[in-house]
């Protein structure tokens, strides 16, 4: 038996979604908050606008890519691109969590499409992925949320392909090193990385993704929230403020709060370093502890949704239900001493626990939080 830590983190919150908010936050920052107002108002799209233009010049994206606000937190988005932009090539969906198998049961059961390939991996591991076939459109997650598994750079996507890649980067956008040139359609949402609320998403599009947008109609009915073009036109206004439906200006207010204190801090160069040390705090302290990583492959290893499971021969002899009885029972217990919040590793994922590490995430309170794990675990074992 250990001894019960007395060190508890000052910020107890570290879901993977929605996400803490950014160190120092309080309702106050929503003090100017438009409420009340038409989101089609000239002040309001402004500040619409302020939020695209802030995001793409704190992420470095290239000045010829497009970017807008899309209902429906990052799902709206990455479907707005299967189905505006799918149908023209064959398809390659490389998948290895939760969200990744979402978008193959889009492309296969929903939109229904012919020639396509589906390179699956289990939670904790990346498919092969030098099966791409970049003739095709290619799917993927840079960041397998539920799995803890990253892709671990963009060197294996070709500069001369002839597909769009289309990634869902939700959990990775602002807390991991992407080189957005092999990128043609980019997703995420503000209540990852940004700490921001829920419901808003944003897609960025490369002249390549805009020139398939204008030459290619598809064979599908589409829903006016996925119409990101018209008649063979990209809807220019929804580039700069002109949302499809009606956002919360509320979240607006709060999303350019979190923008302008990426850009105090250092911009998205000194995010990724922040949850890279997240990451490699646990990395330190796991050796020595009843845990591991879910991820073997070290530079697979997400630094957002930093996922482990128990080595400890008492667990693994257990059978799955009992092994997820026993990893609710920790989570409980966490929770209940106000120490770790929202930490149960995803329902469909192999039992264990998810850290978010991104940068909203205190180093300090990472360092903290771990004893308390170890604590809770011997506790209840």
């Amino acid at each position: 038996m250990i001894t019960k830590p007395t060190i508890k983190p000052s910020n107890p919150n570290f879901s993977s979604g929605p996400c803490s908010k950014r160190p120092g936050w309080d309702i106050s920052a929503l003090k100017n908050a438009d409420t009340g107002r038409s989101h089609r108002g000239k002040h309001c799209k402004a500040k619409l606008n302020d939020v695209i233009v802030k995001s793409s010049k704190l992420l470095g994206l290239p000045d010829d890519y497009i970017l807008a606000i899309m209902a429906g937190s990052n799902t709206g988005a990455l479907e707005a691109a299967l189905w505006s932009l799918l149908g023209a090539r064959g398809v390659d969906v490389l998948a290895w969590e939760n969200f990744g198998n979402d978008w193959v049961n889009d492309v296969l059961n929903q939109l229904k499409l012919e020639n396509v390939n589906t390179y699956l991996a289990d939670y904790g591991t990346l498919p092969d992925l030098r099966q791409a076939n970049f003739d095709n459109d290619v799917i993927f997650t840079w960041n397998g949320t539920t799995a803890g598994v990253r892709v671990p750079n963009a060197d294996w996507i070709p500069d001369d392909r002839a597909g769009l890649t289309i990634c869902d980067a939700t959990s990775a956008v602002f807390a991991m090193d992407i080189d957005f040139s092999k990128l043609d359609v980019v997703t995420w949402s503000w209540q990852k990385v940004l700490g921001g609320e829920g419901a808003h998403g944003m897609i960025a599009l490369s002249p390549r993704a805009i020139e398939r947008l204008e030459t290619h109609t598809p064979a599908w009915p589409m829903p006016k929230v996925f119409r990101i073009a018209n008649k063979l036109k990209v809807s220019k206004g929804i580039f700069e403020g002109a949302t499809i439906n009606t956002p919360s200006m509320i979240c607006v207010e709060d999303v350019l709060d979190a923008l302008n204190w990426v850009e105090s801090v250092g911009g998205a160069e000194a995010l990724i370093k922040h949850s890279n040390q997240n990451l490699q705090i646990i990395a330190d302290w796991i050796d020595g502890s009843s845990f591991k990583f879910l991820c073997d492959d070290a530079s697979a290893r997400s630094c957002t949704s930093i996922t482990i499971e128990i080595k400890d021969a008492l667990f693994t002899s257990k059978n799955e239900d009992d092994q997820r009885a026993l990893v609710k029972k920790i989570v409980a217990l966490l929770d209940d001493e106000g120490v770790a919040f929202d930490i149960g590793g995803y329902p469909k994922a192999p039992p264990s626990l998810r850290l978010w590490g991104g940068p909203t995430v205190q180093n300090d309170d990472m360092k903290a939080v771990l004893p308390w794990i170890e604590w809770a675990y011997q506790e209840v074992k």
